[in-house]
């Protein structure tokens, strides 16, 4: 079902010791679909994550030995061959998280399955849509899925808006990819106040995101903002997009009853001893790529709600710099033009 025109070989990143970060570039063979919902997509650009290079060497349990070890689990490009009765057809522009157990898109075309897959935003280039999938889902499952905000709002239901006004919310490294999204997603669903933790040099950055309040890390600590006056300032929910030591501070600003969310983290692994408040959920999770959420997110951007947040920009053949960029210190993702 390939395309005549398609090439026999790409040029493709590989990972060849899952112990190291050191990539190298690759002539392969273009992949052919072997899952009956397989979508090949030719990659315009791909998105770097904070960590995915040691994936499979901290939890090999989770990952095929077999894997072809491609990172980039981001994509944005354009279907080239796609199943018979797909929703998709060639010519089509779309962007998916492709689940990280496959091979990823730091390669010339790629794999995504149909259930991964949303149609790219209209008025996103190919950078600024490589930035998204990740970043979006991620933050649209910790503040709707996990969290305790009601999505309708976001789509104009007033009652649910009006429910979520009740609530307030604190993001951590709220400059960042998931961390942007977040503080975006609770603003626009009516949240009663949306706290961003981050540098003070991106107060203003958060505040045009939809902060309506910004603890600089650098200069105080969550708990010690927290303990000044915890009447207004505790919150009902806490998506924490850091980890380490710092999220033990984040239990003084969380409610009685509230809800803790962290993409880095189970919060009661860094729970103070001393601390005797109980949470109706503490979770920690890890994304699943539903191409039926990007959808929604695709929608919202092009009716120009949202935007996601870009640090950096690189060639493929700058793939080693992109991939030790994303380490974490950067402020926003950053992308890896492919083919564009």
């Amino acid at each position: 079902m390939a395309s005549p025109a398609l090439p026999e070989t790409m040029r493709a990143i590989h990972q060849p010791d899952r112990a190291s970060s050191k990539l190298r570039m690759d002539e392969t063979p273009v992949p052919t679909p072997t899952d009956p919902d397989d979508v090949l997509v030719k990659v315009a650009a791909t998105s770097p994550c904070r960590g995915e290079l040691w994936w499979a060497r901290d939890f090999p349990s989770l990952f095929p030995a077999d894997k072809e070890p491609v990172p980039g689990q981001d994509l944005a490009g354009t279907v080239v061959a796609a199943p018979s009765g797909s929703q998709f057809k060639p010519g089509d522009e779309v962007f998916a998280r492709i689940h990280a157990t496959r091979p990823g898109a730091a390669r010339e075309y790629a794999l995504a399955r149909q259930t991964e897959l949303a149609l790219k935003p209209k008025r996103l280039g190919w950078v600024d849509a490589a930035a998204v999938p990740l970043s979006a889902l991620t933050a649209w499952q910790a503040v709707f899925t996990h969290g305790t905000l009601e999505p309708a709002a976001v789509f104009g239901d007033e009652d649910a808006k009006a429910r979520n006004a009740k609530k307030r919310v604190l993001v951590t490294a709220a400059s960042g990819g998931v961390g942007g999204f977040a503080v975006q997603f609770a603003a626009a669903a009516g949240a009663a106040a949306v706290v961003a933790v981050n540098s003070g040099a991106k107060a203003q950055l958060v505040r045009e995101l939809g902060a309506t309040e910004v603890v600089d890390y650098k200069k105080q600590t969550v708990d010690a903002w927290a303990s000044e006056d915890p009447a207004s300032r505790e919150v009902d929910l806490i998506v924490d997009c850091i980890g380490g030591p710092t999220m033990g501070h984040l239990w003084a600003a969380i409610k009685e009853g509230g809800t803790f969310i962290s993409v880095c983290n189970h919060p009661d692994a860094v729970k103070p001893a001393d601390t005797t408040k109980s949470l109706a959920k503490t979770h920690f999770f890890i994304v699943e790529p539903l191409g039926s959420q990007l959808g929604k997110i695709s929608k919202l951007i092009d009716a120009g709600s949202f935007r996601p947040l870009v640090d950096s920009v690189f060639e493929f053949v700058q793939f080693q710099e992109a991939f030790d960029k994303a380490d974490g210190s950067a402020s926003g993702k950053v992308v890896l033009k492919v083919s564009i």
